[in-house]
């Protein structure tokens, strides 16, 4: 090795050549020494039943031969034939599908590739075979152990390679429960802080599984009985792992550091974790196993220090430190890397490595240490350095560099080539770069020449090279635009350039515009079951083909129908608890995207409240305690508390009180004598979570009633009686058991003493004898078997009223108008009301009426008037009528006596309308109206007002002419009328008070049929659209109401009539296709021309015949007729008995054609289709039934003939139904009549 310069800027020389001269990609086609490409792991396990493949690849230019060492001496690969090389590879592989053992192979391989520029040497790959060994028998004794002890089940499984992975289950494969409780170490034994009956089974059994071999191995199970004869008595934590009070623990850099305590205790202690001066690094450490681990990812040298988990319960806490420290195994800073260089170029190779300790650096140039290889003038060691000066041809070489220390070592490949190219641009041509505006754009040219190349940028034209500050310029030729902008795209052409020669690339840059989301999805709150939407809208290039894309919590979207993904929305139909989370919508192109997230809060009910505690009892208290459930992302408002008093109302919960949803104790007042039971509700603002479990059962002593009944009332039901009723105290209100009420009474001023009672389950008591509705004073207090309740207030009640003794008197009636009277009365006395005077009746009804075609008695009618009034309105009279009256005073009991009967006539009125007005009689200039009188007369008639006017076309009222007729004339003609004009006439009836309502009518005169006359109606046509047929015309008559009918061309019925609404227009709907109509429009007097409409006709679709009712009445008829000739055929076959040919049937019945039973009269399916048969049948296309070679059946016979009792004379032909053209009367086969019918 070569001593180290002194000087300053040779040093510097040397760095910046070192920066001048990178490493560079060489390409395949030029010569260069052997790369390792690819190779095996350092540390390589192997299956014991699989081929060992040991991989070494590599590259070259010529391609490298491969040699390979094992234990350090050469491995002759041809002496032994189970192992082969890969041709072109120096991959090993070893075949022990023979049987022999992997073992044999066990070692330490490396590989060497060569060729005649140098040597590459991969790793020291130690190859060792994997292990799985069995269990070692052992009898396991049962353990027994009291309830709250700690236990320890240990596993112990057997060494493997690697170690196997343990976990404990039963004899049903099922994972056995962990807990807080209940875990297990990293060394796989099963920990209990604290034993419980629950722990109790035979089967606790420790599998270990070999990840290599993928078996699996159980121990022999462990059966665990937890006595529970005695208290279990509480104690602080005690540390069962680490058992010593302070451990360290060493750890490599890079690798996983796990750390455990493990606690006993009684409770179940809880365990933390802190970090002395420093704190637990959160992003790569996580809490395991019920807080009991903490493990930490990817160590570093920053997480050495003192760590201590503490373990904590009520009666104490204890803690252990375990001091880490961190180690490295050797880890590169700057590994070496291939140097390519022209003839009398200067370069340099760096290898760095770091590590604890430090690691030493050994040079090695073709597989050989550096000191031993040939010397090389231009080449010198400086430690982790290797410089080279002044290269020769020929000179190329592999320099391998290897870092080691104390935990493992690192080796490196890095060649030297010595090359003389011209530049040549390795990237593609005419390459299309895309980037979106304002990002950065790299524009590649990757070029090789050696001497290394310098390389210019030119944009459209070779006219300018590019520079400034605009543009960052790479050492390895690639051009950076750090904003790109619309003006940057366009032509780009790099020029690569050293003194063998020049070469040119060109790409093209387009800048494209930003992906954005516009709207981005909101945060929503959803109830549990309901439908949530996500709306995402965003903008992108034109040019670039977008995908929306959502995530949920980072991930893909839950594979669930419910989840529907839409354009630009999201929708999650009846969202479950589950779906919570943060969404994320995605608007991706080919070169950017652009993002947007909202959070999902399903809220529903609370969980229940768990864990009811009763403490603190008090003779009418009781502390209450409970734990909350789950809020379900809603905050709880309040609890509310309920109870049931199994003593008096067994299953019925009564609301107790309410407690803010911050607390979750309540001091509960309570009655005296109740079995309570509790429960807790917690209400959130989704609503109530379903009930607790009820509490245990806490029960109050008796006491004496706290309260008195309520609502006391002193009222009568007779003249003679007090009736004192009051609301019942409630079972809670009781106090105790022999509830009681003490009713009292006493005559208010008039008794000194009071009269009590004592009563039970009742809520009212009668007091007989008393005088009529006098004062009481009333009292009611409740008493049980501890005694009496509170003294109770006095209420005042009266004794049952009288019916009134007297009638008002001085009885006087004012008739105001025809409909309107007032009456008057004196109050009666005090002592006659016996009561309290609730008011005055006023019965009051018609007798008759003054006229005499009219005398019918009216109903009876009452006006009830407040007893401080001494007259009334009695309103809504007949007039011309005679009315009696009489007049009450009434209280609770009822009315008294009515006064004297008063009679009094009511004045005419103005009469009611006629009963009827119609014209009668049309003329050309006259006509006739008729009337009746009035229902209603309300007086005597003196007459009849008429009146009349003319109506135009457009309905303005002409002149009004008035006639007075007298009462006894019912009709009246008008002569010298105009012809063809509408008239309205109006008529009422009159008394001497004045005239009634008014009847009209409207009327036209006839059509004066002259010549000259001009028709009413005029261009009548139709038209046909979707709705029927639309009829329009034109109409100069008088009348207001006109009707178009129509009729079915040459038929005989009658006209159908449809009234127009008013325009001239008309729809006629309905009208059937394929028919002519006769139309014509019509008002009174006269008509329009007819006209023929025709309705075109409509290609039906095709209907199913076998959905029609003539084809299924046919088909019915048709099925009866078969039925009656088969009772027929039956019949006769019966009569005749056993015969040879039946009973060769009987034993040989064919299946598809069977004797049908008397339940089963069905005859198959029909078909429409032309040659199917029928369903059951197999009749072949020529219409013939065969029977699978057998020829005695009665069906197929063509000439079966019968003796006059029904029995065979003749022999069956077997004739097909073409041939049966017999004339014969007896009854068809049914299939053949069956066939015939299809």
């Amino acid at each position: 090795m070569m001593d180290r310069p002194k000087d300053g800027p040779l040093a510097l020389l040397l760095l910046l050549l070192g920066h001048m001269i990178s490493a560079l990609e060489v390409p395949l086609d030029l010569p260069q020494p052997p790369t390792i490409t690819h190779q095996s792991p350092k540390d390589y396990i192997v299956d014991p039943r699989e081929n060992i493949v040991i991989h070494c690849e590599a590259k070259g230019k010529p391609h490298p031969s491969f040699s390979w060492t094992r234990n350090g001496m050469h491995f002759d690969i041809d002496k032994d034939p189970k192992v082969l090389m890969r041709p072109g590879s120096g991959t090993l592989v070893m075949d022990i599908s023979g049987g022999e053992r992997s073992e044999a192979y066990e070692g330490i391989y490396q590989c060497s590739a060569h060729n005649e520029l140098g040597t590459a040497v991969s790793n020291s790959i130690v190859i060792r075979q994997s292990r799985s060994p069995l269990w070692s028998k052992e009898r396991i004794s049962p353990i027994i152990a009291q309830k709250g002890q700690s236990l320890i089940l240990h596993c112990r499984p057997p060494a493997g390679l690697p170690p196997p992975i343990i976990f404990w289950m039963d004899n049903n494969f099922q994972r056995l429960p962990q807990s807080r409780r209940v875990s297990q170490a990293l060394n796989g034994d099963l920990y209990f802080s604290n034993v419980q009956p629950e722990d109790s089974r035979s089967d606790y059994i420790c599998y270990a599984r070999f990840p290599h071999t993928q078996t699996i191995q159980q121990k022999q199970p462990i059966s665990v009985r937890v006595l529970d004869n005695k208290p279990a008595e509480e104690r602080a934590p005690v540390f069962m792992v680490p058992s010593e009070s302070v451990s360290s623990k060493m750890v490599l850099r890079g690798e996983v550091l796990e750390m455990e305590c493990v606690a006993d205790g009684l409770p179940t202690p809880a365990v933390s974790w802190v970090k002395r001066n420093s704190e637990i690094p959160s992003g790569r450490a996580s809490f395991l196993n019920f807080n009991k681990t903490l493990r930490i990812m990817d160590v570093s040298e920053a997480d050495a220090g003192e760590y201590r988990c503490f373990a904590k319960n009520r009666h104490g806490s204890v803690h252990h430190s375990i001091r880490v420290t961190v180690n490295a195994a050797p880890y590169w800073i700057s590994a070496p890397r291939n140097l390519v260089l022209a003839p009398k170029e200067m370069g340099i190779i760096t290898c760095r490595a770091a590590g604890h300790p430090k690691p030493s650096i050994r040079w090695l140039v073709n597989g050989l240490p550096i000191e031993d290889a040939p010397k090389d003038p231009s080449r010198r060691v400086e430690e982790d350095t290797l410089i080279f000066s002044e290269v020769q041809t020929g000179s190329s070489a592999v320099y391998q560099c290897n870092a080691s220390n104390l935990y493992g070592y690192l080796l490196s490949n890095a060649f030297v080539n010595i090359l003389a190219e011209p530049p040549r641009v390795l990237t593609l041509p005419n390459i299309i770069y895309q980037v979106i505006r304002n990002k950065p754009a790299l524009l590649e040219c990757v070029v090789f020449g050696s001497p290394v190349p310098t390389i210019t940028w030119f944009k459209d034209s070779r006219s300018s090279m590019l520079e400034g500050n605009a543009y960052v310029f790479h050492e390895n030729g690639a051009l950076e635009i750090h904003m790109s902008q619309p003006s940057n795209s366009g032509k780009y052409t790099c020029v690569a350039r050293n003194n063998l020669g020049i070469s040119e690339n060109h790409v093209y840059l387009e800048v494209k515009e930003p992906t954005r989301i516009l709207r981005p999805p909101e945060y929503q709150v959803v109830q549990r079951n309901r439908d949530v939407v996500f709306e995402c809208k965003a903008k992108h290039d034109p040019s670039l083909v977008p995908t929306m894309t959502w995530l949920k919590d980072d991930r893909e979207l839950p594979d669930d129908e419910r989840f529907r993904v839409d354009s630009d929305r999201l929708t999650i139909t009846d969202v479950t608890e589950s779906d919570a989370g943060t969404y994320t919508c995605i608007m991706n192109t080919t070169l950017d995207q652009d993002s947007a997230s909202a959070q999902l809060t399903v809220v529903e009910q609370p969980g229940v409240p768990t864990d009811l505690e009763l403490t603190d009892p008090g003779a009418r208290s009781v502390q209450l305690t409970w734990t909350p459930g789950d809020e379900h992302n809603s905050p709880i408002k309040k609890f509310l508390i309920q109870y049931e008093d199994a003593l008096h109302q067994s299953g019925v919960w009564h609301n107790l009180t309410e407690v803010p949803g911050t607390k979750t104790t309540a001091h509960l007042k309570l009655s005296p004598y109740v079995h309570y039971s509790f429960r807790v509700l917690a209400l959130n603002d989704v609503g109530f979570s379903h009930p607790s479990m009820p509490s245990r059962q806490f029960r109050t002593s008796p006491a004496a009633p706290d309260e008195n009944p309520t609502e006391v009332k002193g009222h009568g039901t007779e003249h003679n009686n007090l009736v004192i009723t009051w609301k019942p105290l409630t079972p809670l209100q009781a106090n105790g058991p022999g509830l009681q009420y003490k009713v009292m009474w006493r005559q208010l001023d008039m008794e000194k003493d009071w009269t009590s009672v004592s009563v039970a389950n009742v809520s009212k008591f009668v007091v007989s004898g008393t005088p009529t509705f006098v004062p009481y004073e009333v009292m009611v207090q409740a008493l049980n078997d501890y005694g009496p309740g509170p003294k109770p207030s006095a209420v005042i009640g009266y004794s049952g009223e009288d019916f009134p003794s007297a009638a008002p008197g001085n009885v006087r009636i004012l008739v105001l108008n025809s409909t309107l009277a007032e009456v008057h009365w004196s109050p009666v006395s005090l002592e006659s009301v016996r009561g309290r005077l609730q008011g005055y009746k006023v019965h009051y009804s018609r007798e008759r009426s003054l006229h005499r075609h009219n005398s019918h008695q009216g109903k009876q009618r009452t006006e009830i008037f407040s007893p401080n009034k001494t007259s009334g309105m009695l309103p809504d009279l007949l007039p011309y009528s005679v009315y009696s009256l009489r007049v009450t005073a009434f209280n609770g009991r009822g009315e008294g006596p009515s006064s004297v009967p008063q009679r009094f006539e009511m004045p005419e009125g103005v009469p009611g309308t006629p009963s009827f007005f119609k014209v009668s009689a049309i003329d050309l200039d006259s006509l006739t109206l008729e009337w009746g009188p009035p229902h209603e007369r309300n007086g005597r008639l003196s007459g009849y007002t008429f009146k009349y006017q003319t109506v135009n076309s457009k309905n303005d009222l002409g002149l009004l002419e008035e006639l007075d007729l007298p009462s006894n004339q019912s009709s009246f003609t008008l002569h010298n009328l105009s012809h063809s004009t509408r008239y309205k006439f109006y008529i009422s009836a009159r008394t001497q008070r004045g005239s009634g309502p008014t009847l009209t009518e409207e009327a036209v005169t006839i059509l004066d049929r002259a010549p000259s006359v001009t028709p009413a109606f005029g261009n009548v046509s139709s038209s046909l659209s979707e709705d029927g047929a639309l009829i329009s015309w034109d109409y100069w008559g008088p009348e207001k109401h006109l009707y178009v009918e129509y009729i079915i061309d040459n038929s005989e019925e009658d006209w159908h009539r449809e009234k127009v609404n008013g325009s001239q227009v008309h729809v006629l709907k309905g009208l059937k296709r394929g028919l002519v109509y006769k139309v014509r429009v019509v008002a009174r007097g006269h008509q329009s021309e007819e006209l023929l409409v025709k309705v075109p006709a409509m290609v039906s679709p095709q209907v199913d015949i076998a959905t029609q009712g003539w084809f299924i009445g046919l088909m019915s008829a048709i099925a009866l007729l078969i039925l009656i000739l088969l009772i027929i055929c039956f019949i006769k076959r019966n009569k005749g008995g056993k015969y040879p040919v039946k009973e060769k049937e009987d034993a040989h019945g064919d299946p598809e054609i069977q004797p049908m039973k008397e339940d089963d009269l069905t005859f198959g399916e029909y078909s429409d289709e032309d040659h199917k048969p029928l369903k059951g049948s197999r009749t072949p296309s020529s219409g013939t039934v065969k029977r699978d070679g057998s020829d005695d059946s009665l069906v197929d016979s063509g000439d079966t003939q019968f003796n006059e009792d029904g029995s065979f004379i003749g022999q069956y032909s077997g004739r097909s139904d073409r041939d049966a053209t017999h004339d014969s009367s007896e009854p068809p086969s049914p299939v053949n009549a069956m066939n015939s019918i299809v």
